[in-house]
């Protein structure tokens, strides 16, 4: 099975720099272009089944990239995005010292208050995949985010901290992995230029 990860298109508040964890932001004009073109990067690849987030960015951008209706895409919570609590539409570079250090090195500092944890995230992202990989799919789409993507392929790539902090995700870009029997490889990551 290859497992297609992709994080959704840009939003207004992507662009306005600001966290949106679980608001529903559907994708602007930018982010609807960035998914056509990632369609057009992968060529007339067929996807045995679509899977995302319940949130609209997602949607979308698994619609457009997935070639498929809205309403054929799985929706799946386990890989909503990270809820960012009270740090939700605050600006990146404002967040104050702990949620910045947090999301800089989750890996040595712990989430602040109202912040999903680590261990959350690997908790749920994992038992996504565990129970996809269990399903007789060759090709499978899953959109999601930033946050819960870094969990995602963690497993993916058998981190041994479970996660694959760095370097972030760009909107748009698509890790593939192959997944056989338990083993996992990274292949190719699609991604505009």
């Amino acid at each position: 099975m290859k497992i297609w990860i992709c994080r959704h298109g840009q939003t207004n508040l992507n662009k306005k720099e600001l966290m949106q964890g679980r608001v529903d932001e559907p994708l602007n004009e930018t982010g609807i272009n960035q998914a056509k073109k990632a369609r057009k990067l992968i060529g007339d690849i067929k996807f045995d089944a679509v899977y995302a987030s319940p949130l609209k960015r997602a949607l979308l951008t698994a619609s457009i990239i997935g070639n498929v209706d809205i309403k054929d895409i799985i929706v799946d919570d386990r890989i909503i995005e990270t809820d960012f609590g009270k740090y939700d539409l605050k600006n990146y570079h404002k967040m104050g010292v702990a949620m910045t250090l947090y999301w800089a090195l989750p890996e040595i500092f712990p989430a602040p208050d109202t912040v999903e944890t680590v261990s959350s995230m690997v908790k749920r992202s994992h038992s996504f995949l565990k129970e996809l990989e269990k399903k007789e799919y060759d090709n499978v789409l899953v959109v999601c985010h930033g946050g819960i993507i870094r969990a995602l392929c963690g497993y993916l790539e058998d981190k041994k901290n479970k996660i694959k902090w760095r370097p972030k995700p760009k909107n748009c870009e698509i890790r593939v992995y192959s997944s056989k029997k338990g083993k996992h490889d990274f292949l190719k990551s699609y991604k505009e230029k």
